[in-house]
């Protein structure tokens, strides 16, 4: 756990520019980020990206669009773009987000908005509701502040700060999220609803797409809620063959991982569910953040192409684990 006194030195260096989210200067094309009402538009090498987005009007901020470098759309449509095609399942788990089903009892991963989805009644629903947003220094970063707020309130801070790069094949996303226990102790209970997540379009789930892990085991089976250092879905889309993986940075609680990884197309890291992964009623993953501390998670987007061995998904891990804060 970080103490909240620390963060403003581990974000220091993107507050004046020197470095990127993990220290270590970002290369490859030019991005450019520019605000737009309620989302922000990032564009590498004069090409659309990805938007962010975080209208008070929804539950939570996210990412959509990811596209590989060669503008392929590799994140399902569904559901911020209706009628786009796509299965109609599960409407909360949006294109790329950060969320979680049980912070102080509250389901911050489910949303009102769509109540069959999920187990919870509709007064246990929380929001991550847009506080204030800068583009940083950089050129490449970007960071929001968000109140976790509940139906009795606000219960605590929710800072992400993400930073944009890649290459000629490649995109990256190095992503920070900042929890503050700014309104009193924060519990992030034990349930496998969580926590950093990507919804792949129809074409990369599996089948007809592919789910890999670090160590080799393949598909959902082998996947769901087991640790890994990252997960990778990959497969041919409109013509081009991509891949999608999230890496979990070692320094994280309870790193390597568990994932909430679902052939049809779900990849979340989530280091909470050990009870429900486990399936051992004697695992707790409840984490406790006292009053006024804060817990910070950080993990990377890496869009490629070919499959993970063909991208050297494996060696660009361990070039993120280098990195430190």
């Amino acid at each position: 756990m970080i103490g909240r006194a620390l963060l403003p030195l581990l974000l220091w260096p993107l507050a004046t520019g020197a470095t990127g989210l993990f220290g270590v200067r970002p290369a490859g094309p030019a991005v450019e980020l520019t605000r737009n009402g309620n989302h922000v538009d990032v564009r590498i090498d004069g090409r659309a990206f990805t938007t962010y987005s975080f209208d008070p009007s929804v539950a939570k901020p996210y990412l959509s669009p990811l596209r590989s470098a060669r503008g392929t759309i590799v994140t399902r449509a569904f559901p911020m773009t209706p009628g786009a095609g796509e299965d109609q399942d599960e409407p909360h788990q949006r294109a790329m987000y950060f969320a979680h089903g049980d912070i102080n009892g509250f389901d911050f991963w489910g949303e009102a908005a769509f109540p069959k989805w999920s187990d919870h009644a509709a007064s246990t629903f929380g929001r991550t509701l847009f506080r204030t947003i800068d583009i940083l220094g950089d050129g490449r970063s970007l960071r929001a502040t968000f109140d976790l707020v509940a139906p009795t309130g606000t219960i605590g801070e929710e800072v992400q700060t993400y930073t944009f790069g890649g290459d000629e094949a490649s995109r990256l996303i190095d992503c920070e999220f900042a929890i503050h226990a700014t309104h009193g102790p924060i519990v992030i209970g034990d349930t496998k609803e969580g926590t950093f997540a990507i919804r792949v379009v129809k074409a990369l789930r599996s089948p007809p797409g592919h789910m890999v892990n670090a160590g080799g085991a393949i598909g959902e089976k082998a996947i769901w809620g087991k640790r890994s250092n990252w997960v990778d879905y990959y497969g041919r889309v409109a013509g081009e063959d991509v891949g999608l993986a999230i890496f979990d940075h070692p320094d994280n609680l309870r790193a390597p991982t568990y994932w909430h990884a679902r052939a049809y197309g779900l990849l979340a890291a989530n280091p909470f569910g050990l009870k429900q992964f486990t399936g051992d009623r004697r695992q707790d993953g409840r984490y406790a953040v006292p009053a006024g501390g804060s817990l910070v998670l950080r993990y990377r987007v890496f869009i490629h192409s070919g499959s993970p061995v063909q991208a050297g998904v494996a060696e660009a891990y361990r070039q993120f684990a280098a990195t430190g804060r």
